[in-house]
Protein backbone atom coordinates (compact mmCIF):
# COMPACT_ATOMS: atom_id res chain seq x y z
CA UNK A 1 0.00 0.00 0.00
CA UNK A 2 1.43 3.43 -0.93
CA UNK A 3 0.38 7.08 -0.89
CA UNK A 4 0.06 8.97 -4.13
CA UNK A 5 2.53 11.91 -3.82
CA UNK A 6 0.33 14.06 -6.09
CA UNK A 7 -3.18 13.46 -4.78
CA UNK A 8 -2.45 11.96 -1.38
CA UNK A 9 -4.80 9.09 -2.23
CA UNK A 10 -3.94 5.62 -0.98
CA UNK A 11 -3.26 3.19 -3.83
CA UNK A 12 -3.47 -0.46 -2.83
CA UNK A 13 -4.25 -3.85 -4.30
CA UNK A 14 -3.60 -6.75 -1.99
CA UNK A 15 -3.21 -10.36 -3.06
CA UNK A 16 -2.60 -13.82 -1.71
CA UNK A 17 0.80 -15.08 -0.68
CA UNK A 18 1.64 -15.82 -4.31
CA UNK A 19 2.54 -12.16 -4.82
CA UNK A 20 0.22 -11.21 -7.65
CA UNK A 21 -1.48 -8.50 -5.57
CA UNK A 22 1.77 -7.21 -4.08
CA UNK A 23 3.43 -7.07 -7.49
CA UNK A 24 0.55 -5.06 -8.85
CA UNK A 25 0.65 -2.70 -5.86
CA UNK A 26 4.38 -2.12 -6.36
CA UNK A 27 3.74 -1.49 -10.05
CA UNK A 28 1.11 1.13 -9.25
CA UNK A 29 3.26 2.74 -6.59
CA UNK A 30 6.28 3.08 -8.88
CA UNK A 31 4.41 4.10 -12.01
CA UNK A 32 5.39 7.54 -13.34
CA UNK A 33 2.73 10.22 -13.13
CA UNK A 34 1.92 13.17 -15.33
CA UNK A 35 0.80 16.27 -13.42
CA UNK A 36 -0.82 17.52 -16.61
CA UNK A 37 -2.93 14.39 -16.59
CA UNK A 38 -4.63 15.26 -13.29
CA UNK A 39 -3.09 12.45 -11.35
CA UNK A 40 -3.83 9.57 -13.74
CA UNK A 41 -1.57 6.54 -13.55
CA UNK A 42 0.77 6.17 -16.48
CA UNK A 43 1.55 2.48 -16.33
CA UNK A 44 4.26 1.31 -18.73
CA UNK A 45 2.89 -1.47 -20.97
CA UNK A 46 4.37 -4.90 -20.43
CA UNK A 47 5.17 -4.45 -16.71
CA UNK A 48 2.09 -6.27 -15.46
CA UNK A 49 2.65 -9.93 -14.46
CA UNK A 50 0.32 -10.98 -17.30
CA UNK A 51 2.08 -8.70 -19.82
CA UNK A 52 -0.53 -5.90 -19.77
CA UNK A 53 -2.51 -3.78 -17.36
CA UNK A 54 -5.88 -2.04 -17.61
CA UNK A 55 -5.85 1.44 -19.06
CA UNK A 56 -5.06 4.48 -16.85
CA UNK A 57 -8.75 5.23 -16.26
CA UNK A 58 -9.20 1.70 -14.92
CA UNK A 59 -6.15 2.09 -12.72
CA UNK A 60 -7.54 5.30 -11.27
CA UNK A 61 -10.83 3.53 -10.53
CA UNK A 62 -8.89 0.82 -8.74
CA UNK A 63 -7.08 3.42 -6.64
CA UNK A 64 -10.36 4.91 -5.44
CA UNK A 65 -12.05 1.63 -4.44
CA UNK A 66 -12.02 0.09 -0.94
CA UNK A 67 -9.27 -2.43 -0.29
CA UNK A 68 -9.91 -5.96 -1.52
CA UNK A 69 -7.69 -8.97 -1.17
CA UNK A 70 -7.45 -12.49 -2.53
CA UNK A 71 -7.33 -15.64 -0.46
CA UNK A 72 -8.24 -19.33 -0.53
CA UNK A 73 -11.85 -20.44 -0.46
CA UNK A 74 -13.01 -21.57 2.99
CA UNK A 75 -15.99 -23.80 3.77
CA UNK A 76 -17.70 -20.97 5.62
CA UNK A 77 -17.66 -18.94 2.37
CA UNK A 78 -20.29 -21.24 0.88
CA UNK A 79 -23.42 -19.10 1.40
CA UNK A 80 -21.76 -15.92 0.17
CA UNK A 81 -20.21 -17.74 -2.79
CA UNK A 82 -23.60 -19.03 -3.94
CA UNK A 83 -25.08 -15.54 -3.51
CA UNK A 84 -22.31 -14.03 -5.67
CA UNK A 85 -22.85 -16.75 -8.28
CA UNK A 86 -26.58 -15.95 -8.40
CA UNK A 87 -25.81 -12.23 -8.82
CA UNK A 88 -23.34 -12.87 -11.63
CA UNK A 89 -25.82 -14.69 -13.89
CA UNK A 90 -28.20 -12.91 -16.24
CA UNK A 91 -31.80 -14.24 -16.45
CA UNK A 92 -31.37 -15.09 -20.14
CA UNK A 93 -27.91 -16.59 -19.76
CA UNK A 94 -27.41 -20.15 -20.99
CA UNK A 95 -27.13 -22.93 -18.43
CA UNK A 96 -23.45 -23.27 -17.42
CA UNK A 97 -21.53 -26.40 -18.32
CA UNK A 98 -20.55 -26.92 -14.67
CA UNK A 99 -23.40 -26.91 -12.16
CA UNK A 100 -22.95 -24.81 -9.03
CA UNK A 101 -23.24 -27.93 -6.85
CA UNK A 102 -20.39 -29.52 -8.82
CA UNK A 103 -18.25 -26.39 -8.51
CA UNK A 104 -18.84 -26.05 -4.78
CA UNK A 105 -18.10 -29.72 -4.23
CA UNK A 106 -14.79 -29.35 -6.07
CA UNK A 107 -13.83 -26.27 -4.04
CA UNK A 108 -14.65 -27.96 -0.74
CA UNK A 109 -12.66 -31.06 -1.72
CA UNK A 110 -9.46 -29.07 -2.14
CA UNK A 111 -9.49 -28.19 -5.83
CA UNK A 112 -7.99 -24.72 -6.49
CA UNK A 113 -10.44 -21.96 -5.52
CA UNK A 114 -9.71 -18.29 -4.90
CA UNK A 115 -12.03 -15.63 -3.50
CA UNK A 116 -11.87 -11.84 -3.42
CA UNK A 117 -13.02 -10.26 -0.18
CA UNK A 118 -13.59 -6.74 1.10
CA UNK A 119 -13.44 -6.96 4.86
CA UNK A 120 -15.70 -9.89 5.67
CA UNK A 121 -17.69 -9.62 2.43
CA UNK A 122 -16.97 -12.04 -0.41
CA UNK A 123 -17.20 -10.17 -3.72
CA UNK A 124 -15.73 -12.62 -6.23
CA UNK A 125 -14.75 -16.24 -6.70
CA UNK A 126 -12.87 -18.33 -9.26
CA UNK A 127 -12.74 -22.14 -9.11
CA UNK A 128 -10.94 -24.76 -11.20
CA UNK A 129 -10.53 -28.51 -11.41
CA UNK A 130 -7.21 -30.10 -12.30
CA UNK A 131 -6.40 -33.60 -13.50
CA UNK A 132 -2.80 -34.23 -14.42
CA UNK A 133 -1.56 -31.44 -16.65
CA UNK A 134 -5.11 -30.46 -17.72
CA UNK A 135 -7.24 -27.94 -15.82
CA UNK A 136 -10.70 -26.48 -16.33
CA UNK A 137 -11.84 -23.15 -14.92
CA UNK A 138 -15.36 -24.02 -13.78
CA UNK A 139 -16.58 -20.74 -12.30
CA UNK A 140 -15.82 -17.03 -12.35
CA UNK A 141 -18.38 -14.98 -10.45
CA UNK A 142 -18.42 -11.37 -9.26
CA UNK A 143 -20.77 -9.38 -7.08
CA UNK A 144 -22.78 -6.83 -9.06
CA UNK A 145 -21.18 -3.85 -7.28
CA UNK A 146 -17.65 -5.05 -7.96
CA UNK A 147 -17.62 -5.66 -11.68
CA UNK A 148 -15.32 -3.88 -14.14
CA UNK A 149 -12.72 -3.18 -11.47
CA UNK A 150 -10.09 -5.71 -12.44
CA UNK A 151 -11.07 -8.26 -9.79
CA UNK A 152 -11.95 -10.91 -12.36
CA UNK A 153 -8.54 -10.64 -14.02
CA UNK A 154 -6.79 -10.74 -10.64
CA UNK A 155 -8.77 -13.83 -9.59
CA UNK A 156 -7.84 -15.61 -12.81
CA UNK A 157 -4.17 -14.64 -12.50
CA UNK A 158 -4.06 -15.95 -8.94
CA UNK A 159 -5.91 -19.13 -9.89
CA UNK A 160 -3.57 -19.72 -12.82
CA UNK A 161 -0.51 -19.41 -10.59
CA UNK A 162 -1.86 -22.14 -8.35
CA UNK A 163 -2.77 -24.38 -11.26
CA UNK A 164 0.70 -23.98 -12.79
CA UNK A 165 2.26 -24.86 -9.45
CA UNK A 166 0.19 -28.06 -9.41
CA UNK A 167 1.48 -29.05 -12.85
CA UNK A 168 -1.24 -27.73 -15.15
CA UNK A 169 0.07 -27.03 -18.62
CA UNK A 170 -3.22 -26.51 -20.42
CA UNK A 171 -5.93 -24.44 -18.76
CA UNK A 172 -9.36 -24.11 -20.40
CA UNK A 173 -12.71 -22.56 -19.55
CA UNK A 174 -16.17 -23.41 -20.87
CA UNK A 175 -18.58 -20.54 -20.25
CA UNK A 176 -21.72 -19.10 -21.86
CA UNK A 177 -20.78 -16.40 -24.36
CA UNK A 178 -21.92 -13.50 -22.17
CA UNK A 179 -21.09 -15.02 -18.79
CA UNK A 180 -19.17 -13.23 -16.06
CA UNK A 181 -15.49 -14.00 -16.56
CA UNK A 182 -15.39 -14.02 -20.35
CA UNK A 183 -13.99 -10.48 -20.50
CA UNK A 184 -11.43 -11.31 -17.80
CA UNK A 185 -10.31 -14.39 -19.72
CA UNK A 186 -9.77 -12.32 -22.83
CA UNK A 187 -7.93 -9.65 -20.84
CA UNK A 188 -5.59 -12.18 -19.26
CA UNK A 189 -4.43 -13.75 -22.51
CA UNK A 190 -6.73 -16.72 -23.03
CA UNK A 191 -7.51 -17.65 -26.64
CA UNK A 192 -11.21 -17.76 -27.46
CA UNK A 193 -12.32 -20.73 -29.58
CA UNK A 194 -15.53 -20.38 -31.56
CA UNK A 195 -14.96 -23.34 -33.89
CA UNK A 196 -16.09 -26.02 -31.43
CA UNK A 197 -19.50 -27.45 -30.52
CA UNK A 198 -20.38 -28.56 -27.03
CA UNK A 199 -22.17 -31.92 -26.68
CA UNK A 200 -23.52 -33.27 -23.43
CA UNK A 201 -25.55 -36.20 -22.14
CA UNK A 202 -26.74 -35.76 -18.57
CA UNK A 203 -27.72 -38.55 -16.20
CA UNK A 204 -29.93 -36.95 -13.57
CA UNK A 205 -29.37 -39.79 -11.14
CA UNK A 206 -26.25 -39.43 -9.03
CA UNK A 207 -24.90 -42.15 -6.73
CA UNK A 208 -26.69 -40.61 -3.76
CA UNK A 209 -30.00 -40.48 -5.67
CA UNK A 210 -30.12 -44.14 -6.69
CA UNK A 211 -31.07 -45.49 -3.28
CA UNK A 212 -33.64 -42.76 -2.68
CA UNK A 213 -35.20 -43.27 -6.10
CA UNK A 214 -35.55 -46.98 -5.40
CA UNK A 215 -37.13 -46.25 -2.02
CA UNK A 216 -39.63 -43.91 -3.67
CA UNK A 217 -40.50 -46.52 -6.29
CA UNK A 218 -39.15 -44.32 -9.08
CA UNK A 219 -37.30 -45.34 -12.22
CA UNK A 220 -35.67 -43.99 -15.36
CA UNK A 221 -37.81 -44.09 -18.48
CA UNK A 222 -36.33 -44.85 -21.89
CA UNK A 223 -35.97 -41.96 -24.30
CA UNK A 224 -37.66 -44.08 -26.97
CA UNK A 225 -41.02 -43.92 -25.19
CA UNK A 226 -41.82 -40.61 -26.82
CA UNK A 227 -41.31 -41.90 -30.35
CA UNK A 228 -43.29 -45.02 -29.47
CA UNK A 229 -46.39 -42.91 -28.74
CA UNK A 230 -47.99 -43.72 -32.09
CA UNK A 231 -51.01 -41.69 -33.11
CA UNK A 232 -52.40 -38.97 -30.81
CA UNK A 233 -50.39 -36.44 -32.81
CA UNK A 234 -52.50 -33.46 -31.73
CA UNK A 235 -52.01 -34.20 -28.04
CA UNK A 236 -48.38 -35.13 -28.61
CA UNK A 237 -47.62 -31.86 -30.37
CA UNK A 238 -49.36 -29.84 -27.66
CA UNK A 239 -47.54 -31.60 -24.81
CA UNK A 240 -44.21 -31.29 -26.57
CA UNK A 241 -44.58 -27.56 -27.20
CA UNK A 242 -46.11 -26.59 -23.86
CA UNK A 243 -44.24 -28.97 -21.54
CA UNK A 244 -41.24 -30.75 -23.01
CA UNK A 245 -39.47 -28.06 -25.04
CA UNK A 246 -39.48 -25.25 -22.43
CA UNK A 247 -38.01 -27.69 -19.89
CA UNK A 248 -35.53 -29.23 -22.32
CA UNK A 249 -34.43 -25.83 -23.74
CA UNK A 250 -34.70 -23.42 -20.77
CA UNK A 251 -32.16 -20.96 -22.20
CA UNK A 252 -34.24 -20.49 -25.37
CA UNK A 253 -37.45 -20.25 -23.33
CA UNK A 254 -35.91 -17.55 -21.13
CA UNK A 255 -34.82 -15.57 -24.18
CA UNK A 256 -38.46 -15.29 -25.25
CA UNK A 257 -39.93 -14.83 -21.79
CA UNK A 258 -41.43 -18.33 -21.60
CA UNK A 259 -41.56 -19.81 -18.11
CA UNK A 260 -41.05 -23.60 -18.12
CA UNK A 261 -44.02 -25.34 -16.53
CA UNK A 262 -43.86 -26.70 -13.00
CA UNK A 263 -47.22 -28.48 -12.76
CA UNK A 264 -49.81 -29.61 -15.30
CA UNK A 265 -53.06 -31.58 -15.36
CA UNK A 266 -53.93 -34.13 -18.04
CA UNK A 267 -57.62 -34.98 -18.20
CA UNK A 268 -59.70 -37.28 -20.36
CA UNK A 269 -61.59 -40.58 -20.38
CA UNK A 270 -59.82 -43.62 -18.94
CA UNK A 271 -57.39 -45.45 -21.19
CA UNK A 272 -56.55 -42.49 -23.45
CA UNK A 273 -52.84 -42.50 -22.66
CA UNK A 274 -52.40 -39.97 -19.84
CA UNK A 275 -50.00 -42.20 -17.90
CA UNK A 276 -48.12 -43.10 -21.09
CA UNK A 277 -47.67 -39.41 -21.88
CA UNK A 278 -46.34 -38.70 -18.39
CA UNK A 279 -43.77 -41.48 -18.71
CA UNK A 280 -42.82 -40.35 -22.21
CA UNK A 281 -42.25 -36.79 -20.98
CA UNK A 282 -39.91 -38.12 -18.28
CA UNK A 283 -38.09 -40.15 -20.92
CA UNK A 284 -37.68 -37.14 -23.21
CA UNK A 285 -36.29 -35.01 -20.37
CA UNK A 286 -34.11 -37.79 -18.97
CA UNK A 287 -35.55 -37.13 -15.51
CA UNK A 288 -36.50 -39.88 -13.04
CA UNK A 289 -40.20 -40.80 -13.02
CA UNK A 290 -41.83 -41.13 -9.61
CA UNK A 291 -45.49 -42.09 -9.36
CA UNK A 292 -47.43 -41.34 -6.19
CA UNK A 293 -50.34 -43.68 -5.52
CA UNK A 294 -52.97 -42.00 -3.32
CA UNK A 295 -54.32 -45.35 -2.18
CA UNK A 296 -50.88 -46.33 -0.82
CA UNK A 297 -50.42 -43.19 1.27
CA UNK A 298 -52.78 -44.38 3.98
CA UNK A 299 -51.21 -46.37 6.81
CA UNK A 300 -52.34 -47.40 10.25
CA UNK A 301 -49.80 -45.22 12.06
CA UNK A 302 -49.52 -42.28 9.64
CA UNK A 303 -52.29 -40.01 8.37
CA UNK A 304 -52.58 -39.37 4.64
CA UNK A 305 -51.68 -35.65 4.95
CA UNK A 306 -48.54 -36.57 6.91
CA UNK A 307 -47.57 -39.30 4.44
CA UNK A 308 -48.09 -36.92 1.53
CA UNK A 309 -45.96 -34.23 3.19
CA UNK A 310 -43.16 -36.70 3.92
CA UNK A 311 -43.24 -37.98 0.33
CA UNK A 312 -42.89 -34.48 -1.11
CA UNK A 313 -40.11 -33.80 1.38
CA UNK A 314 -38.19 -36.82 0.12
CA UNK A 315 -38.65 -35.70 -3.48
CA UNK A 316 -36.70 -32.51 -2.76
CA UNK A 317 -33.56 -34.62 -2.30
CA UNK A 318 -33.62 -35.78 -5.93
CA UNK A 319 -31.66 -33.72 -8.42
CA UNK A 320 -34.58 -33.78 -10.88
CA UNK A 321 -37.91 -35.58 -11.10
CA UNK A 322 -41.19 -35.95 -12.96
CA UNK A 323 -43.76 -36.66 -10.25
CA UNK A 324 -46.97 -38.29 -11.44
CA UNK A 325 -50.25 -38.63 -9.55
CA UNK A 326 -52.90 -40.65 -11.36
CA UNK A 327 -56.57 -40.35 -10.44
CA UNK A 328 -55.69 -37.25 -8.46
CA UNK A 329 -59.38 -36.70 -7.71
CA UNK A 330 -58.92 -39.24 -4.91
CA UNK A 331 -56.94 -36.68 -2.91
CA UNK A 332 -58.06 -33.41 -4.53
CA UNK A 333 -61.78 -33.90 -5.04
CA UNK A 334 -64.26 -31.11 -4.40
CA UNK A 335 -64.54 -30.60 -0.65
CA UNK A 336 -67.93 -31.32 0.87
CA UNK A 337 -67.95 -28.38 3.28
CA UNK A 338 -68.34 -30.69 6.26
CA UNK A 339 -65.49 -29.85 8.71
CA UNK A 340 -65.20 -33.45 9.90
CA UNK A 341 -64.72 -34.81 6.38
CA UNK A 342 -61.32 -36.61 6.47
CA UNK A 343 -60.77 -35.82 2.77
CA UNK A 344 -60.39 -32.14 3.65
CA UNK A 345 -57.06 -32.70 5.38
CA UNK A 346 -55.29 -34.36 2.48
CA UNK A 347 -56.72 -31.89 -0.06
CA UNK A 348 -55.58 -28.95 2.06
CA UNK A 349 -52.13 -30.50 2.43
CA UNK A 350 -51.74 -30.97 -1.31
CA UNK A 351 -52.84 -27.38 -1.90
CA UNK A 352 -50.05 -26.22 0.43
CA UNK A 353 -47.39 -28.53 -1.04
CA UNK A 354 -47.78 -27.52 -4.69
CA UNK A 355 -46.56 -23.89 -4.31
CA UNK A 356 -43.43 -25.10 -2.48
CA UNK A 357 -42.87 -27.75 -5.15
CA UNK A 358 -43.02 -25.05 -7.84
CA UNK A 359 -40.04 -23.20 -6.35
CA UNK A 360 -37.66 -26.10 -7.03
CA UNK A 361 -35.62 -26.43 -10.19
CA UNK A 362 -35.90 -29.38 -12.59
CA UNK A 363 -39.20 -30.57 -11.17
CA UNK A 364 -42.46 -31.29 -12.96
CA UNK A 365 -45.70 -32.42 -11.36
CA UNK A 366 -48.16 -34.16 -13.69
CA UNK A 367 -51.60 -34.94 -12.31
CA UNK A 368 -54.03 -37.08 -14.31
CA UNK A 369 -57.77 -37.39 -13.86
CA UNK A 370 -60.65 -39.05 -15.64
CA UNK A 371 -63.03 -36.36 -14.36
CA UNK A 372 -61.57 -32.88 -14.17
CA UNK A 373 -64.95 -31.49 -13.14
CA UNK A 374 -64.77 -33.44 -9.88
CA UNK A 375 -61.58 -31.67 -8.72
CA UNK A 376 -61.71 -29.01 -6.02
CA UNK A 377 -62.03 -25.51 -7.48
CA UNK A 378 -59.06 -24.24 -5.43
CA UNK A 379 -56.95 -27.01 -6.92
CA UNK A 380 -57.64 -25.74 -10.45
CA UNK A 381 -56.94 -22.05 -9.85
CA UNK A 382 -54.17 -20.40 -11.89
CA UNK A 383 -50.90 -20.31 -9.99
CA UNK A 384 -50.91 -23.98 -9.07
CA UNK A 385 -51.07 -25.55 -12.53
CA UNK A 386 -49.61 -23.99 -15.65
CA UNK A 387 -51.71 -26.01 -18.08
CA UNK A 388 -54.84 -28.17 -18.03
CA UNK A 389 -54.56 -30.31 -21.15
CA UNK A 390 -57.23 -32.63 -22.59
CA UNK A 391 -56.13 -36.08 -23.76
CA UNK A 392 -59.03 -37.50 -25.71
CA UNK A 393 -59.80 -40.69 -27.60
CA UNK A 394 -57.92 -41.29 -30.84
CA UNK A 395 -59.45 -40.17 -34.12
CA UNK A 396 -59.32 -42.34 -37.26
CA UNK A 397 -55.78 -41.29 -38.21
CA UNK A 398 -54.55 -41.92 -34.68
CA UNK A 399 -56.28 -45.32 -34.53
CA UNK A 400 -54.61 -46.30 -37.80
CA UNK A 401 -51.19 -45.36 -36.44
CA UNK A 402 -51.87 -47.27 -33.22
CA UNK A 403 -53.05 -50.36 -35.09
CA UNK A 404 -50.04 -50.24 -37.41
CA UNK A 405 -47.74 -50.07 -34.42
CA UNK A 406 -49.27 -53.07 -32.67
CA UNK A 407 -49.67 -55.18 -35.81
CA UNK A 408 -45.94 -54.94 -36.50
CA UNK A 409 -44.78 -57.22 -39.35
CA UNK A 410 -48.31 -58.57 -39.94
CA UNK A 411 -49.66 -55.14 -40.93
CA UNK A 412 -49.04 -55.93 -44.62
CA UNK A 413 -51.42 -58.90 -44.55
CA UNK A 414 -54.23 -57.15 -42.65
CA UNK A 415 -56.84 -54.64 -43.88
CA UNK A 416 -56.02 -51.95 -41.34
CA UNK A 417 -58.81 -49.61 -42.50
CA UNK A 418 -61.43 -52.20 -41.49
CA UNK A 419 -59.90 -52.42 -38.02
CA UNK A 420 -59.91 -48.63 -37.74
CA UNK A 421 -63.58 -48.43 -38.67
CA UNK A 422 -64.51 -51.18 -36.20
CA UNK A 423 -62.81 -49.47 -33.25
CA UNK A 424 -64.49 -46.07 -33.29
CA UNK A 425 -65.12 -46.06 -29.51
CA UNK A 426 -61.82 -47.69 -28.56
CA UNK A 427 -59.08 -46.07 -26.52
CA UNK A 428 -55.40 -46.79 -27.22
CA UNK A 429 -55.50 -49.30 -24.37
CA UNK A 430 -58.52 -51.04 -25.94
CA UNK A 431 -56.73 -51.26 -29.30
CA UNK A 432 -53.64 -52.72 -27.66
CA UNK A 433 -55.77 -55.38 -25.96
CA UNK A 434 -57.60 -56.30 -29.18
CA UNK A 435 -54.34 -56.45 -31.15
CA UNK A 436 -52.79 -58.76 -28.57
CA UNK A 437 -55.90 -60.96 -28.53
CA UNK A 438 -55.98 -61.22 -32.35
CA UNK A 439 -52.28 -62.12 -32.46
CA UNK A 440 -52.86 -64.81 -29.81
CA UNK A 441 -55.66 -66.29 -31.93
CA UNK A 442 -53.38 -66.51 -35.01
CA UNK A 443 -50.59 -67.99 -32.89
CA UNK A 444 -52.83 -70.76 -31.52
CA UNK A 445 -54.07 -71.61 -35.02
CA UNK A 446 -50.49 -71.95 -36.23
CA UNK A 447 -49.63 -74.25 -33.33
CA UNK A 448 -52.52 -76.51 -34.27
CA UNK A 449 -52.16 -76.49 -38.07
CA UNK A 450 -48.57 -75.53 -38.71
CA UNK A 451 -49.45 -74.17 -42.17
CA UNK A 452 -47.52 -70.91 -41.68
CA UNK A 453 -50.43 -68.59 -42.44
CA UNK A 454 -49.98 -65.05 -41.04
CA UNK A 455 -52.55 -63.34 -38.84
CA UNK A 456 -55.66 -62.37 -40.79
CA UNK A 457 -58.04 -59.45 -40.73
CA UNK A 458 -60.75 -61.77 -39.40
CA UNK A 459 -58.55 -62.68 -36.41
CA UNK A 460 -58.47 -59.06 -35.33
CA UNK A 461 -62.10 -58.33 -36.16
CA UNK A 462 -63.09 -61.28 -33.97
CA UNK A 463 -60.91 -59.93 -31.19
CA UNK A 464 -62.51 -56.50 -31.57
CA UNK A 465 -66.00 -57.99 -31.29
CA UNK A 466 -64.98 -59.66 -28.02
CA UNK A 467 -63.49 -56.47 -26.54
CA UNK A 468 -65.77 -54.15 -24.62
CA UNK A 469 -64.86 -50.53 -25.49
CA UNK A 470 -64.04 -48.24 -22.61
CA UNK A 471 -65.71 -45.18 -24.07
CA UNK A 472 -69.41 -44.41 -23.90
CA UNK A 473 -71.46 -41.62 -25.46
CA UNK A 474 -71.92 -40.11 -22.01
CA UNK A 475 -68.16 -39.99 -21.40
CA UNK A 476 -67.53 -38.29 -24.72
CA UNK A 477 -70.27 -35.71 -24.11
CA UNK A 478 -68.82 -34.88 -20.69
CA UNK A 479 -65.30 -34.72 -22.12
CA UNK A 480 -66.37 -32.27 -24.85
CA UNK A 481 -68.01 -30.05 -22.22
CA UNK A 482 -64.87 -30.12 -20.07
CA UNK A 483 -62.72 -29.13 -23.04
CA UNK A 484 -64.85 -25.99 -23.47
CA UNK A 485 -64.95 -24.99 -19.81
CA UNK A 486 -61.78 -26.26 -18.15
CA UNK A 487 -58.95 -26.46 -20.69
CA UNK A 488 -56.01 -24.11 -20.00
CA UNK A 489 -53.36 -23.95 -22.72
Amino acid sequence: MTEDPISGMVVAITGASSGIGEATARLLASAPRSRADTGRLAVPPGNHPKGRYPDPDMALQLSRMPLWRLRDFHDDDLDQAISVWDQSREPTEATPAFRVSEVVSAARSGQPAVVAVVGDQLVGIAVAQINGDRAWITMVALSNRWRNRGIGSALLAELELRLRALGARRISALLPASATGTAALRNTGYTERTDLSFFESVDHIGPSDAGLLHALGGRIMGRGLWDAMAGMETEKRMIERRIVLPLARPEVAARYGVSPPKAVILFGPPGTGKTSFAKAVAGRLGWPFVELFPSRLAATDVTMPTALREMFGSLTELEAAVVFIDEVEEIAGARSGIPSDPAHGVTNELLKLIPAFRTQQERLLICATNSVRSLDSAFLRPGRFDYIIPVGPPDALARKAIWTRYLGPTAGSVEVDKLVEATDMFTPADIEFAARKGAQCAFEREIESGDGDPARTDDYLAAISETRPTLTDGMLTEFDEDIETRTRL
